[in-house]
């Protein structure tokens, strides 16, 4: 047995390696693979590796990770849509198996009424063993999983509250309510005031530090906080860690760094380590030991995936899903480890459960997280392919108003910022390049050199949301003209500008560059100014001047502004006119937009001094600008720069002039 610590981790980055390539041609799922090759090497295999402290440690992040990550990957929109259906679910996916446990327990193995109860509740729990596989093929906001991820942890809080209840009454010889109410009451002050903490600290070190490396250690910290607290008031340490990604969801963007290191930890080193973990717990060779072992095994295993089964059919009917979506559910909710195996060790110590019932308990949950991963996969390959046809005719019909973005940037400090806000602004879909233009009007060396540092900062982080780039470098006496030239060149559907800072007393609040290209292009103008991380803004609040719906870049400026709802997760509250709102409306339906939408109604211009005064700072104002003559300028608009100058200065801002003919 290899007990040399840089041996042990050595062999288990080779395992994590070379996994899939020796399970993938056998069709094995590389979940399987991983607690299979946990198997063969563990001690009840080859004897390669002990089950030491360094595995009970990862395996225990593994399995935190997979709850943690599972929570920060849903979008709260599909989470708020389909919370009740979740609900409904979770219930049926508790008390479906918890109903079959305790009657197929006491008349299959004839044991007692509270070990029937025990096994029960180790069929009504289950662990997100395979929801990897969705995160793998981007289903994470799919009815289906959303449903399933949202009714586990129903299913595994009444699970473990039943556990406790079994366990106290056994040891006690009577029922406590008392000690339910203290723990009822707990669990209320937890999530108030992990709800309401880990957001505010959260934003505030966000807004204080963007290095990635820094807001991974401290996210990280964070779900471990959760976890510990959960444990210490009785709850299982899972049930904080998804806790905490809920919280934390609206603060990770799904095109961040952030995530991108979330994903890339987890996915190749903490949940490998899990999965190596539970290949270890089993013994394959129990089976063989005899008919009594083999038949509670199976009993065990039938009783568990049936009942399992049962509640992802009843939900597909009662829910009007497809079949596709009902086996993505069956496959989520039917994998065991961390509630099954914690129950199995506490019912075993306090003598509930015999040595063949636990050894039945284990093969169970081999054969469990082997179908659960074969059956999330194959569901999971369908619904993708479904999808990604739709996105195709989507793409097909809609592919001429996907961005051409004209990216111009001049200053390192604010590249950055302004490149994320293109990006979030973007469709998923988009396989368009942003343009990063950078303008000389010198040829001095140093406006060179600050050119490129700029242009560097913008590519840094389009590389890291994976946008495609095409820096360019420009030398022009006039910034407009050159910007309006390079627009025509790249037939740019919207020109992405820094919002100008005023340089002196005479100076415009837009600027000249602005007034020049709104005289010269017909194009979209967005000029950007956020004082805080994109990511981190709770609200967009949109200010719509009168008669916006008819020009004709209305439907393009709205498209953009729910994509970067949709993509940071935050909601929008429109301040419009009534007669707009409709318009408003038909627009968001046609894009099949996901955003949380709230409308406020301007009788006159000057009602938007009143409504706007609750923007805060973790707020977005985009106002609505309007060229002269077109239909929906007024003498109100004239005014505004200067009422944004007096009462916005430091507000997150946008201000948008539509497309023109």
């Amino acid at each position: 047995m290899i007990s040399q610590p840089v041996a042990i981790f050595l062999l288990v980055l080779v395992i994590i390696l070379l996994g899939p390539a020796v399970f993938r041609p056998l069709k094995i799922p590389p979940i399987v693979g991983m607690i299979i090759a946990g198997m063969a090497v563990g001690p009840h295999g080859f004897g390669l590796l002990e089950r030491d402290a360094s595995f009970r440690i990862f395996g225990e992040v593994g399995i935190l990770y997979i709850m943690f990550q599972a929570a920060v990957e849903i979008d709260m929109y599909h989470l708020k849509q389909n919370f009740r259906h979740g609900l409904m679910f979770g219930l049926l996916s508790f008390a479906i198996p918890l109903v079959a446990g305790v009657f197929g327990s006491r008349y299959a193995f004839g044991v007692g009424w509270d070990t029937s109860l025990l096994l029960a509740t180790m069929y009504a729990s289950h662990t997100l063993v395979s929801y990897p596989v969705v995160s793998r093929f981007g289903l994470q906001n799919a009815k289906g999983a959303v449903i399933a991820v949202c009714g586990t942890i129903v299913a595994v809080m009444l699970a473990l509250l039943c556990l406790a209840g079994v366990v106290q009454t056994h040891v006690a010889g009577h029922f406590a309510p008392g000690t339910f109410a203290t723990l009822l009451l707990l669990m209320a002050i937890y999530c108030l005031g992990i709800g309401y903490l880990f957001p505010f600290i959260t934003r505030r070190f966000f807004k204080h530090n963007s290095e990635p490396v820094a807001q991974y250690i401290f996210i990280l910290a964070e779900v471990f906080v959760a976890s510990l607290l959960a444990h210490v008031i009785g709850l299982e340490a899972i049930l904080g860690a998804f806790y905490a990604g809920l919280v934390l969801n609206r603060m990770i963007p799904g095109r961040s760094a952030l995530m991108k290191n979330i994903r890339f930890l987890g996915d190749s080193i903490f949940i490998p380590y899990f999965l190596i973990g539970v290949g270890m717990l089993i013994n394959v060779k129990v089976i063989v030991q005899g008919w009594d072992m083999l038949w509670v095994a199976a009993n065990m295993t039938a009783v568990a995936l049936a009942s399992k089964w049962l509640a992802a059919y009843a939900a597909q009917k009662l829910f009007k899903l497809a079949e596709a979506e009902r086996n993505l559910m069956f496959g989520l909710t039917s994998g065991k480890a961390a509630a099954t195996i914690a129950a199995t060790m506490i019912g075993f110590n306090h003598g509930m459960l015999n040595e063949d019932i636990m050894n039945g308990a284990v093969m169970m949950i081999l054969f469990c997280c082997i179908v659960a991963s074969i059956s999330t996969e194959r569901a999971a390959k369908k619904i993708r392919i479904s999808l990604t046809e739709d996105d195709l005719r989507h793409e097909d019909i809609g592919a001429t108003e996907f961005a051409r973005q004209i990216v111009a940037v001049s200053n390192p400090l604010t590249s950055e910022g302004l490149m994320r806000m293109a990006a979030c602004m973007r469709n998923r879909l988009n396989r368009q390049p942003a343009v990063l233009l950078h303008v000389r009007t010198s040829q001095d060396n140093r406006a060179r050199v600050m050119g490129k540092s700029a242009v560097e900062s913008a590519v840094r982080v389009a590389d890291e949301l994976e946008v495609e780039t095409r820096p360019l470098d420009r030398f022009d006496m006039n910034v407009a003209s050159a910007i309006r030239n390079v627009g025509v060149e790249q037939d740019a559907t919207e020109f992405m500008i820094g919002l100008h800072r005023k340089a002196n007393i005479v100076d415009t609040f837009y600027g000249s560059l602005v007034e020049q290209l709104l005289d010269t292009t017909h194009r979209m103008i967005i000029m950007s100014r956020c004082f805080i991380p994109v990511y981190t803004v709770t609200r967009i609040v949109v200010v719509v001047p009168r008669q916006a719906e008819y020009e004709t870049g209305f439907h393009l400026w709205m498209s953009r502004v729910a994509m970067l709802a949709s993509n940071i997760e935050a909601s929008i509250t429109f301040i419009s006119f009534k007669e707009t709102q409709e318009f408003i409306r038909t627009a968001l339906t046609e894009d099949n937009a996901e955003v949380s939408v709230k409308f406020e109604t301007l009788e006159s211009y000057d009602d938007f001094i009143l409504l706007s005064s609750n923007v805060g700072d973790d707020d977005l104002l985009v106002v609505v600008g309007a060229r002269k003559g077109s239909i929906s300028h007024s003498a109100d608009l004239d005014a505004l720069p200067g009422f944004l100058s007096k009462y916005f200065n430091r507000h997150n801002l946008l201000v948008i002039f539509p497309k023109q003919f």
